[in-house]
């Protein structure tokens, strides 16, 4: 045993000082979420991204300074048949009168009928919020007295639409998904542990540590959030990647020194075992999640940025807590770690009897090694396939759920008033003195639009323009989802024929399109562009990490060509599930025809970075015995037999978690979910058992082969001290 590594020698220290060592842990987790706390969150904003076209029409109109009250809008239609346009217009007129008599509206503008006359809405301008006021607050009085206007009047549907109403509705709709997706991941992460260890203490640490990872980097995320702005899904982030990190590490290092520990050794030195062998495994494997979760930074992205700072540091305090605070816990724990026992679930973790389903499943691999590859590998690529057809979007607002009623409301607003729906913000900035010719170009931009199937016009766009008179806006509708192909075409022909020969033609005017489907179009583009530098980056300095820690280039080949199939697999699988209706019911969703745009980068990167985990592990184990100078091919089985039942807990406890993601209601948290949960699976089954010892049995002593400078001037061998008595290493448990 290499006593000089560090993690040996933090072991060292934290078992021989436990209390110590766990005081310190709890201070540190403490301060990281009070530090938070003290800072606060700060938000990214729309230009903290630069995507194209989209991010120049942002920013002509932010330096318009234009006023950008809330705004909602109260519809009246009729449950059925026609609707009354009289008496409809006296409903409409009680709105009004009510609207205007509660404090928090700036005005009320007067009633409007829809152009087919089968809809009437009313539009109500809030008053910008005090400090601290809060948005829920804002919008109830208007709910209620829309409300009362609909009790008052049964005979007609009256309801209320906007961005706060929606934004209150969808919140406590997903608040609801967020937490019964805690309430279940934790018990069933504790179900797998018990089933892996067979002891509630045994199971619990690994939780608890996981959990004290995920508080701490959340508080350390708010405060780095002052330097790199954060997005709302970020803590969802840090609890998705920390729950399954935090987990595995103190499975890997558990589990190691508990078998050290049953072949006879002192706690003490099952710790320290356990931190040359297994501690020195999570060190690479952090190593290398951290590696992939950096590459996010050169997508140049508020949302990936985001992602990467808080992925970087739940992985990192997860890593610092396995080789400090988990060493301290198990030596003090001593014996007591295995109370108390599941009878049923206790023999089956002590049965010391020879497993015989990882043998049988190896057979093959290590039998006919290349027949095993070349099925194997085809059977993966062709799960792969379907990625090659991928389509990217971002979810839009018709991929929202619509279990609540304003979303139903919505869908009625948007067919009554297209301009309400989908539609092209059109920016422009020009000199003072061009302002009417401005305004003759999109009134002409407005009447080159009107009988285009492509667009839509309702009466309610009307341009803005700044007080200053430089910066103009205007909203362009289309009567298509965002995601529909015809509202991408009517982009299309907005951005590259109805602009230059309007407002193009304007002296000195700079303009540009964007709105929600300009945003979609660009992201995508911008994520293709991006998708190749992030993914050379992380597989350059990973293969690098791999080369050092295993002192060999075909072991670090060969785990990127690995990695790259089970991401590429999972991409496979997300593109077939998610891009046709066949699995709607079965996961409760309504397919878009597409991948969200954001997902492929992000999923390659968590993939990359978490299948390296059970990598680093497998082949260190195979590692060790080839080191004490088993041949290859029998190294190969003894490793993965004898990390596979640690191996498939951690798979588990993974896939638990990321299962519960697939239930979420938002499209993009149901494809997250799903690809991560399938790409573990593959990566534990199939790669694992079947690609890995194949390849590895087919390429024999050439697995370790290295050039001159990379190899070690000494092998060291991953030799153990001799099992000392019990009573002279062992410190006191507990109780």
């Amino acid at each position: 045993m290499a006593r000089g590594q560090i993690t040996v020698r933090a072991a060292r220290w934290s078992a021989t000082h436990p209390w110590r060592a766990i005081a310190m842990w709890v201070v540190v987790v403490i301060a990281c979420f009070a530090i938070g706390s003290m800072t606060g969150t700060k938000q990214a904003k729309d230009s903290d991204s630069d995507i194209g076209e989209v991010t120049r029409a942002d920013n002509i109109v932010k330096s318009g300074n234009f006023d950008d009250p809330d705004v909602e809008s109260v519809l009246i239609t009729a449950p059925s048949g026609q609707l009354d346009q009289t008496e409809a217009g006296k409903v409409a007129g009680v709105v009004v009168q009510r609207m205007r008599g509660l404090g928090g509206v700036a005005e009320v503008a007067p009633p409007m009928p829809s152009p087919k006359k089968d809809a009437v809405i009313v539009r109500v301008t809030l008053k910008d919020p005090a400090a601290g006021a809060d948005d829920k607050t804002r919008v109830q009085p208007l709910l209620d007295t829309t409300a009362q206007v609909q009790q008052q009047y049964p005979n007609f549907r009256v309801e209320e639409v906007g961005g706060l109403s929606i934004d209150k509705a969808l919140n406590e709709t997903l608040g609801k998904d967020f937490k019964r997706a805690e309430m279940f991941s934790l018990p069933v992460t504790l179900a797998i542990l018990l089933v892996a260890f067979g002891a509630l203490i045994a199971a619990s640490v690994p939780l608890l540590l996981a959990l004290s990872a995920v508080a701490a980097a959340i508080g350390l995320a708010a405060a780095a959030s002052q330097l790199v702005p954060a997005v709302d899904a970020v803590n969802s982030v840090i609890l998705l990647i920390g729950m399954a990190v935090g987990v595995d590490y103190s499975l890997f290092y558990l589990r190691r020194e508990r078998e050290e520990r049953a072949k006879g050794r002192g706690h003490v030195d099952a710790v320290e075992i356990a931190a040359a062998t297994s501690g020195h495994a999570v060190v690479v494997s952090g190593t290398a999640v951290i590696i992939s979760m950096a590459g996010l930074f050169l997508a140049r992205d508020a949302v990936f940025s985001s992602f990467a700072v808080g992925s970087i540091l739940v992985v990192a305090v997860a890593v610092v807590g396995s080789l400090t605070v988990l060493p301290a816990v198990l030596a003090k724990l001593g014996r007591w770690v295995d109370r108390p026992r599941i009878p049923l679930l206790w023999r089956l973790t002590a049965n010391k009897s020879k497993p015989r389903f990882w043998p049988t499943m190896l057979k093959p691999a290590l039998k006919h090694p290349m027949a095993t590859l070349l099925v194997s590998v085809t059977a993966l690529l062709a799960v792969a396939s379907p990625a090659l057809g991928m389509t990217l979007k971002f979810p839009g607002t018709e991929d929202l759920p619509r279990t609540t009623s304003v979303m139903k409301a919505y869908d009625r607003l948007t067919a009554a008033f297209p301009s309400t729906g989908t539609s092209h913000q059109v920016a422009v900035r020009a000199p003072a003195n061009q302002q009417p010719a401005v305004k003759a170009a999109l009134a002409e931009l407005m009447e080159k639009t009107k009988g285009d199937q492509l667009f839509a016009a309702d009466g309610l766009e009307k341009p803005r323009f700044s007080k200053d008179g430089t910066v103009a806006t205007l909203e362009v509708a289309t009567p298509y989802e965002g995601g529909s192909q015809q509202a991408r075409d009517s982009l299309a022909k907005l951005r590259k024929d109805l602009m230059p020969a309007t407002v193009g033609k304007v002296p000195g005017a700079e303009y540009a399109v964007g709105g929600f489907v300009a945003a979609d179009v660009d992201y995508a583009a911008h994520t293709r562009a991006k998708l190749p530098l992030v993914i050379g980056f992380v597989l350059l300095l990973t293969m690098l990490v791999m080369m050092v820690t295993f002192r060999s280039v075909v072991v670090a080949v060969t785990a990127i060509g690995l990695n790259l199939l089970s991401a590429g697999a999972a991409y496979g699988v997300v593109t077939a599930v998610f891009q046709n209706t066949w699995a709607e019911g079965l996961l409760h969703f309504r397919s878009n025809g597409a991948v969200v745009s954001w997902l492929p980068l992000f999923l390659f990167v968590v993939l990359f970075g978490l299948s390296m985990d059970y990598h680093v592990f497998v082949v260190s184990r195979i590692r060790e015995a080839v080191l004490r100078g088993v041949p290859t091919k029998q190294a190969v089985a003894e490793g993965i037999t004898g990390s596979a039942g640690v191996v498939t807990s951690a798979a588990a406890v993974m896939i638990g978690v990321f299962a519960v993601f697939a239930t979420l209601s938002t499209l993009d948290m149901k494809q997250l979910g799903v690809g991560l949960a399938v790409a573990i699976l593959i990566d534990a089954t199939i790669i694992r058992a079947v690609v890995l010892p194949s390849i590895m049995t087919l390429l024999g002593d050439a697995n370790w082969w290295a050039p001159r400078w990379l190899r070690p001037k000494q092998a060291k061998h991953a030799t153990v001290p001799p099992a000392a008595p019990e009573e002279e290493r062992e410190l006191t448990p507990v109780g």
